[in-house]
C-alpha cells in the first residue's frame, strides 16, 4: 500500500535549449532563473528565463559572450540589486547587471589561470554575517576568496612550490554564523576535501574520500557548522557532522551508496535543512532526508569526545532523462520548487510535492 504522504518528485515543464548547459540560479523574490553554457562554437550563453503563469518556460533575455561560462552565484549580492557572479573556462570572475547583458560587466578580474570549476558566495541575499564574498575554484589547485570591492582575492589557498596541484572541482562557504568566523570547504580530483579556517587562515580538517569529490555543501551556510555533505564520482553521497571534531578521527561520517553512476551534486532544500536533492550521472534524481542519532555526542577511550553519524532516508527517487543532472537548484522562495540542467541540452522545472509532512 502506498503512502499517502510520500513526497513525488513532477516534471513541471521543459524546454530544449540547444546548447551544453552547466548552471541554473534562480533569481531570488522572482520567477526567473539564469542559465549558464555554451554554444557549439565554444562562446558562453547567459540566459534569463522565466516561468509564466501558462506553466511554460520563457526566455527573457540572452547574450552571447566570449568565454564560456561555467557556474554562477547570486551568493555575494545584495537582494536589492541581485546582481550575478560568473566563473568561465578562461579563469575569468564577472559580476553581471541582468538587466544590462548586452553590455560590459559590472566587475571582471582575471582570477584563475584555468577554468573556474565551482564558485560560492555568502554574505548577500540577507544569508550569513559578515561582508559580501566570493569562492572560486579552479583546475590551477588553487582557492580563493575574492571582496567585490578589489581586484585581488583577500585569500588564496593553493599548494606550496614543489607540491602536485590538484584539480579543484568543487568549493562551497559555510559557519558564517558571526561577524567573524567563515569557513571554504573544497573538494579536489583525488577525493582530498579541505575545510580552509577564514578567521584563522588555516587548515582546520582535512580528509580523503578514495574518489573525486563533485560537490560539496553546508546544509546552512549562516549557521554554527553543522552537516557537509560530499558527492563523489563512484555512486556514493558522504555526510559529515560537523558538530564536533575529534582530534585524531576527525568528523563522524555517513556514507550511502545512490544512483549506480557519479554523484554530481546535492542540493539542500532551503526550507528544511535536513532534506537535499542529489543528481546522478545516470540522469536519475534521488530527494534525501537525515535523521540524527539519538545522541550526536559520544566519548572514546580516552574519555575524548567524538561526533555520531546519523542516517540517510531514501524519501523519493526518479528518471528524468538518459544524460547527467549536471545542476539543481531550489527556488528559495517557494518550497519544493526547483529547476534543473542536463546534458541533453534542457532546463527542467521540477515541483516536489509534500515535503512539509516528511
Amino acid at each position: 500500500m502506498s503512502n499517502p504522504d510520500k513526497p513525488s518528485i513532477l516534471v513541471h515543464c521543459e524546454k530544449s535549449m540547444e546548447k551544453t548547459l552547466f548552471d541554473i540560479k534562480w533569481v531570488p523574490c522572482s520567477a526567473r532563473f539564469v542559465v549558464l553554457g555554451n554554444y557549439p562554437r565554444q562562446t558562453g550563453s547567459i540566459q534569463v528565463c522565466e516561468l509564466g503563469s501558462s506553466g511554460g518556460i520563457t526566455v527573457l533575455s540572452e547574450a552571447e559572450k566570449k568565454e564560456s561560462f561555467k557556474c554562477g552565484t547570486f551568493g555575494a549580492s545584495s537582494l536589492k540589486k541581485r546582481n550575478f557572479a560568473t566563473g568561465d573556462f578562461d579563469g575569468n570572475l564577472r559580476i553581471w547587471d541582468l538587466e544590462k547583458l548586452s553590455g560590459t560587466p559590472l566587475y571582471s578580474t582575471k582570477a584563475h589561470s584555468g577554468i573556474i570549476n565551482s564558485i560560492d558566495g555568502v554574505g548577500g541575499l540577507g544569508i550569513g554575517e559578515g561582508p559580501k564574498e566570493i569562492v572560486t575554484g579552479s583546475r590551477d589547485g588553487s582557492v580563493k576568496v575574492w571582496d567585490p570591492r578589489q581586484q585581488d582575492p583577500v585569500a588564496c589557498m593553493q599548494p606550496k612550490d614543489g607540491e602536485t596541484k590538484r584539480d579543484c572541482w568543487t568549493v562551497a562557504f559555510g559557519h558564517a554564523h558571526n561577524e567573524m568566523d567563515r569557513c571554504v570547504a573544497a573538494g579536489y580530483d583525488n577525493g582530498d576535501i579541505k575545510l580552509f579556517d577564514l578567521k584563522n587562515m588555516s587548515l582546520r580538517w582535512e580528509t580523503n574520500v578514495k574518489n573525486g569529490v563533485c560537490c560539496v555543501e553546508f546544509d546552512r551556510k549562516d549557521i554554527n557548522m553543522n552537516k557537509l555533505v560530499a558527492t563523489v564520482l563512484e555512486s556514493t553521497v558522504h555526510v559529515f557532522d560537523l558538530r564536533t571534531q575529534h582530534p585524531k578521527k576527525g568528523f563522524a561520517k555517513l556514507s550511502e551508496k545512490a544512483h549506480v553512476s557519479t554523484v554530481w551534486a546535492a542540493r539542500h532544500l532551503p526550507q528544511n535543512r535536513d532534506i537535499m536533492m542529489t543528481l546522478g550521472g545516470n540522469g536519475s534524481v534521488y530527494l534525501w532526508k537525515y535523521h540524527y542519532p539519538s545522541s550526536r555526542v559520544e566519548k572514546d577511550k580516552d574519555e575524548i569526545e567524538m561526533g555520531v553519524a546519523g542516517t540517510l532516508d531514501l524519501l523519493e527517487n526518479t528518471a528524468l532523462t538518459k544524460q547527467p543532472i549536471n545542476s539543481f537548484d531550489w527556488s528559495p522562495d517557494k518550497e519544493g520548487l526547483a529547476a534543473c540542467t542536463s546534458f541533453d541540452q534542457c532546463v527542467r522545472v521540477l515541483i516536489v510535492t509534500k515535503l512539509a509532512r516528511t
